[in-house]
């Protein structure tokens, strides 16, 4: 099981907000390939997973806040 977490993009990011899951439970995502839209005071970009796997969980609802090292989705290893 690999953890996906809000990377710290810049010095003064404090928090994000996940704009939109590009996939779902159940998918499966190669390393590098975008899993979700972060927004923050000063761009959108996409979240790439760090891992290749299956997603098993969807921690965060879209448009909610999170912060830099927050975990927001988990794999399964393949």
């Amino acid at each position: 099981m690999s953890d996906i977490v809000v990377p710290q993009w810049g010095l003064t990011m404090e928090e994000a907000t996940l704009v939109a899951w590009l996939k779902e439970v159940g998918d499966h995502v190669d390393e590098g390939e975008p899993i979700a839209e972060l927004e923050t005071d000063k761009t959108t970009a996409e979240l790439e997973s760090p891992f290749a796997g299956t997603v098993t969980e969807l921690l965060v609802e879209e448009n909610i806040d999170v912060v830099p090292g927050q975990v927001v989705a988990r794999l399964a290893d393949d």
